[in-house]
């Protein structure tokens, strides 16, 4: 993602407070604009030839969005004053004042955002201006790098009880240019794949909506269960916002899913530290000690019976899981997760034999029944509304109040095969520990079999991504993969597939190019694989481009179209489901689908994904190439097959 800064500066030549005439196009040409250029930033100067204190709406959306605004105080301009306060009055970071004058800018501001340049005959002086723009460069850098809460200015430290608004509030009616297409990024990110999102996000016009889409993109990867990468989006969120407590709080429940729960603690540690009363914290807090719980009796090996045992001994972190479920729901008892929770633990913990207030389960019990009754009342097809009832149900009714109130929430579900599966958890957990046998029974017989008839969700075993070199087009200079080299291409291609033990239940993405795409689609054919093809152009361009283009062009057609004949998916075209890249963005749609490729692989769950590529080695391609994917998957999982074409027999296998 690049980053923006905006330059609220005057606007051509300007008398200065020595009377000398400073050509302020050769500052920011000279000064301003390299330094933030090599600070990584794409950089938005003001306009500043505008009646005082009128902006129009596409100025003030780069002001306010912007991560960086840098303010010229070198002469009093009200334009540049004038953005300076609504800067620091709706975002609390980001700016760094700058002067050309002798002007006292820290009593003013503070010290810590503000720099002074040098002047010479109404220009940048050259002999420090090198010096100059490196100052500038690193504290545009390190103000990214600070947290938050150490660089606000000083409104909001005055001030603090004043919250930054949200992006969408910062968009100005009637619409402008900035905000329209900020609105046609979000429809987007929609409901789409994670993978999508992924892409979307890395293109997103500004920080605010990067974070939003990464908080999308592992919300969503979260439901696929694919935790480890939901986390990767999490952190990349409080890399740019460490205080985000949504991302805090998202974090936390990716590391108590994957077992982390030394480390989940320490999250909620901390959010408790913040925000000691928040009811989502105590949750939080909840679900670690239940983990830490179930780890303890849930081994693989271990009977009904000893699991009892297990459970019953581990008394300690049951009893404080009950206690923080309970802290969450009297705090707010719209938390019918965290009441249901509490009660299914009150009730499992007696049922182990361990002392259980009968007043504590009666005062919980009628809470909820209240709770969600008058949710209920509001929202009587709410698929949550009905799943709460459900479980409470599960918890205090009988076998054919369990079943009556299953079938309604399934039936709230419409076929969602997730909803179906998040709801077997409790009836599980129950029927482990031999608790309420005949209602866990009845409300698992519903749930399996509406998820039986559901559409189940594509789950790969795993997830084969390739990447490789097109088939030598007739006037190639350099061969990377001539007719000749084809056939050994092929063989390695089907011998690393076997190695890895690919087969019927596993998944194969690639862009479709001749060459190599080809070789491996077919290879993963013949051992019954799900082919995805996933094309940076139309298909009939596509196909002009990167197939027919080819030595024996019309071959590689013919072998395309087999393939493509048999597909159960339809290839997926990167400008129907992603769009248009951004103005700002890379146009090359091939490096664009690869980075959607990686994505979407990645999005299948890391541990899944095997890398295949048949290359040459070279390096040089940017993100989107053969060598990025290779650096990217490496790095998370190692598991990269590299077949070398500098190795490989020009003579066939």
């Amino acid at each position: 993602m690049k980053r923006h800064a905006y330059v609220a500066m005057p606007v051509g030549s300007k008398r200065g407070d020595d009377g000398q005439t400073i050509d302020f196009k050769r500052v920011f040409d000279e000064y301003v604009l390299p330094a933030l250029n090599a600070a990584g930033f794409k950089v938005i100067r003001g306009d500043g030839n505008r009646p005082p204190c009128a902006i129009e709406g596409d100025t003030l959306q780069h002001l306010l969005m912007s991560d960086v605004v840098v303010a010229d105080l070198t002469v009093d301009d009200p334009n540049v004053w004038y953005e300076l306060g609504l800067r620091d009055a709706l975002r609390a970071t980001g700016v760094i004042l700058v002067t050309g004058s002798t002007r006292d800018l820290v009593s003013a501001h503070g010290g810590d955002r503000s720099l002074r340049y040098h002047l010479k005959a109404g220009h940048a002086d050259p002999d420090s201006l090198r010096d100059d723009r490196q100052r500038l460069t690193e504290l545009a850098r390190s103000i990214l790098n600070t947290p938050a809460e150490c660089r606000m200015n000083p409104i909001h430290q005055r001030l603090p009880r004043l919250h930054e608004p949200g992006w969408r509030a910062l968009q100005p009616q009637p619409s402008t240019t900035f905000t329209e297409a900020c609105e046609t990024w979000a429809a987007r990110i929609g409901t789409a794949p994670p993978g999508n999102i992924l892409v979307l996000a890395d293109e997103a016009p500004s920080t605010a909506l990067h974070i939003t889409a990464r908080l999308a993109a592992g919300s969503a990867l979260m439901r696929l269960r694919n935790d480890d990468f939901a986390l990767e989006q999490f952190e990349c969120v409080l890399g740019l916002d460490p205080a985000h407590t949504l991302a805090r709080q998202r974090r936390a429940t990716c590391l108590v899913r994957l077992g982390r729960l030394n480390e989940a603690r320490d999250v909620v540690h901390s959010l408790q530290s913040d925000r000691p009363a928040a009811p989502e914290t105590f949750a939080l807090a909840g679900d670690v000690d239940t983990a830490d719980w179930t780890s303890r009796w849930a081994l693989p090996d271990a009977d009904a019976r000893t699991s009892q045992t297990l459970a019953s001994i581990e008394d300690v972190p049951l009893f404080a899981a009950i206690n923080h479920y309970r802290q969450a729901f009297m705090r707010d008892p719209t938390h019918h997760r965290a009441g249901l929770n509490a009660l299914s633990l009150q009730l499992l913990r007696r049922h182990l034999g361990r002392e259980q207030a009968a007043s504590e389960i009666s005062h919980l019990s009628g809470g909820l029944q209240w709770s969600i009754g008058a949710a209920l009342a509001l929202a009587p097809n709410d698929y949550q509304a009905r799943s709460n009832e459900a479980e409470y149900r599960l918890l205090q009714g009988t076998p054919a109040s369990v079943r009556t109130a299953y079938r309604r929430a399934v039936a709230a579900a419409g076929g969602d095969w997730f909803a179906l599966d998040s709801i077997r958890q409790t009836p599980c957990r129950l029927r482990a520990l031999d608790c309420r046998v005949a209602e866990s029974a009845a409300a698992l017989e519903i749930i399996d079999d509406a998820r039986a008839r559901a559409t189940p969700p594509l789950l790969p075993r795993q997830v084969f991504l390739f990447s490789g070199h097109m088939a030598d087009a007739p006037d190639r200079a350099t061969p990377r993969l001539p007719v000749e080299m084809e056939p050994a291409a092929a063989a390695a291609i089907a011998a690393t597939l076997d190695a890895l033990g690919a087969g019927p239940d596993d998944l194969a993405l690639t862009q479709g190019a001749c060459g190599g795409d080809i070789l491996f689609l077919e290879a993963c054919k013949a051992r019954g694989l799900r082919l995805h093809l996933m094309l940076p152009l139309p298909e009939p361009e596509f196909l002009e481009r990167s197939v027919s283009s080819a030595t024996h062009g019309a071959r590689w057609r013919a072998r395309y179209n087999r393939i493509r004949r048999e597909l159960v998916d339809p290839p997926r075209i990167l400008s129907d489901e992603l769009g248009p890249p951004g103005q700002e963005e890379d146009s090359n749609p091939f490096e664009r689908c690869n980075r959607w490729l990686l994505a979407t692989a990645l999005s299948w769950g890391i541990g899944k994904l095997s890398f295949i590529c048949l290359w040459n080695g070279e390096g040089g391609d940017g993100p989107g190439g053969t060598a990025h994917m290779y650096g990217e998957v490496k790095r998370r999982s190692g598991k990269v097959s590299w077949i070398d074409t500098r190795t490989l027999s020009h003579h066939g296998a």
